[in-house]
């Protein structure tokens, strides 16, 4: 296996993983009080979580963090709100809508990332001791949450409707 370059891929996901977080936190600030805000408080901690559990990797690879990747990351998703959203000085459907198609993506991507990661510990025994079908398993289910959101984002962003977000699950917990 080769750690460089293993390395190198885990600190761009540690990197995403962190502009992931801030978008979720403004999201969920801007929508606090309704089903969509409560479905992102309830996701928060799981991309907390997922965080956690990749330095947990970098550390058992004994991989250092790239903090400049952190910083300019972290400087990237500052300049990206920055972008036209219809309004200039207000949070606004398509901001809503850009935020969860982002988080879809990001979370498509920690997907592919645990999958690698799932495929090289059968044979890294580094890696042998994280769960990571579990990790699978659980962005399957934020994908599937965060798609419906987005959708029911972009029937708002490019309509004259209103945002009234209902809740997509309401027979089981917030977004499962």
């Amino acid at each position: 296996m080769d750690v460089k370059l293993l390395g190198i891929y885990l600190n761009d996901h540690l990197a995403g993983s962190q502009v992931g977080l801030d978008v979720a936190r403004r999201a969920e600030r801007e929508n606090r009080g309704n089903p969509l805000g409560d479905y992102l408080a309830s996701l928060i901690p799981e991309l907390e979580q997922d965080r956690a559990m990749l330095l947990q990797v970098l550390r058992s690879l004994r991989v250092p963090r790239d903090t400049l990747k952190q910083s300019a990351a972290w400087v990237l998703e500052k300049l990206g709100r920055l972008k036209l959203n219809g309004r200039l000085m207000h949070y606004s459907p398509l901001s809503r809508f850009v935020e969860l198609e982002g988080l879809c993506l990001g979370t498509q991507g920690r997907r592919s990332m645990w999958r690698a990661l799932r495929r090289l510990a059968r044979t890294e025994p580094h890696l042998a001791r994280f769960d990571f079908e579990a990790l699978v398993a659980r962005t399957e289910m934020q994908l599937k949450a965060l798609e419906r959101w987005r959708l029911q984002a972009a029937d708002t962003a490019f309509s004259h409707a209103r945002f009234a977000p209902t809740n997509l699950f309401p027979a089981e917990s917030p977004g499962r």
